[in-house]
């Protein structure tokens, strides 16, 4: 079963010559207030690539109320913020929670720093803080809150506490091995937070990868779902191609570092011009999903370049992870 790509992708494209002028991706979403909003990484320069966080409004209809014109979260150098990444959004008790990647070393895409002859740096470093907001104008830096010394990229909250604490999946790339469950490459983790802990507590192993089109690396995509038959969660899948994939799994609601059913095959890969061409070619990268009437929405990144949507009737989807799950 395959996501519907909307008929207007790209929803956000590059523009300008200034703070988005490069490329538009990876975007965090949430429908809230009977609007869809998108907070997404928005590149400048090739040179630095330092990212900005832009914020755009649409309808139900993904049809643009308003695209503003200046970042809404920049990032912060005394807190050795150099550059904002690849965010993920949820609302949790009337509390907007914002995850997001912060890096002191940001660098551009394999493929154009070649082509532009850019460098690497000798060490990338990346972590996950959150903000927190009771508006998209209004965030406050909670800090860093992934373990000291892990690499992490791809991080979310659960939109309700599990067990009266928050709830958290993360992917610690550095995390393999004989100490982690033997797994060889890096998968998807659960953890707690609360405000008493600065950094995620109490992880619990959910998932590694299992097929080849995700055999190089895995990582959670958007906040999970509640729904009847289990949290259902989005992610991203790497094989040997360096193709990113989406693939999706549904959480026991209990337990939800317990996987019920998982889909064999991508029910999201690169097939249009915009997915395959780009800064980095052959990437669907899901950050944002919610539910609009009977349809499951799924904002996505394309070719670390501009923003995409898809959609999937939701108890049609559902239907056909519960007969995955009969059929084992």
């Amino acid at each position: 079963m395959k996501l519907k790509r909307f008929k207007n992708n790209p929803i956000i494209t590059p523009r300008g010559d200034d703070w988005e002028a490069c490329a538009t991706f990876n975007p965090a979403a949430i429908y809230k207030d009977g609007k869809i909003h998108l907070l997404y990484r928005a590149v400048g320069d090739y040179l630095k690539y330092a990212a900005n966080l832009g914020y755009a409004v649409f309808d139900e209809n993904l049809n643009l109320i308003k695209r503003f014109d200046e970042p809404i979260l920049k990032p912060d150098i005394k807190v050795w913020e150099f550059s904002i990444e690849d965010p993920r959004i949820c609302e949790i008790e009337g509390e907007l929670f914002l995850t997001y990647v912060v890096t002191p070393t940001p660098f551009c895409p394999g493929p154009v720093r070649i082509r532009l002859g850019i460098p690497k740096p000798a060490q990338s470093l990346a972590y996950i803080a959150l903000a927190k907001g009771n508006n998209f104008f209004n965030f406050t830096r909670q800090g860093v809150i992934t373990p000291f010394g892990v690499g992490e990229r791809d991080t979310m909250f659960f939109p309700q506490k599990i067990n009266g604490d928050y709830a958290v999946i993360h992917r610690p790339s550095n995390w393999i091995g004989s100490d982690y469950y033997g797994i060889k490459a890096p998968g998807i983790w659960f953890a707690y937070y609360n405000n008493e802990h600065k950094y995620l507590y109490n992880h619990k192993f959910m998932m590694a990868s299992e097929r080849d089109w995700e055999s190089k690396k895995i990582g959670a995509g958007a906040p999970p779902i509640r729904t009847e038959a289990g949290w259902l969660l989005l992610y991203h899948g790497v094989g040997k191609d360096s193709v990113y994939r989406a693939g999706t799994v549904l959480l026991d609601l209990k337990e939800p570092w317990k996987v019920i059913v998982r889909t064999p095959e991508p029910i999201l890969e690169p097939e249009e011009d915009y997915e395959m061409v780009g800064d980095v070619p052959n990437v669907v990268f899901p950050e944002g999903n919610f539910i609009i009437g009977d349809e499951l929405i799924v904002i996505y990144g394309a070719a670390d370049k501009v923003c995409c949507a898809a959609k999937i009737e939701l108890d049609e989807f559902i239907n056909y992870l519960l007969d995955l799950r009969h059929n084992k």
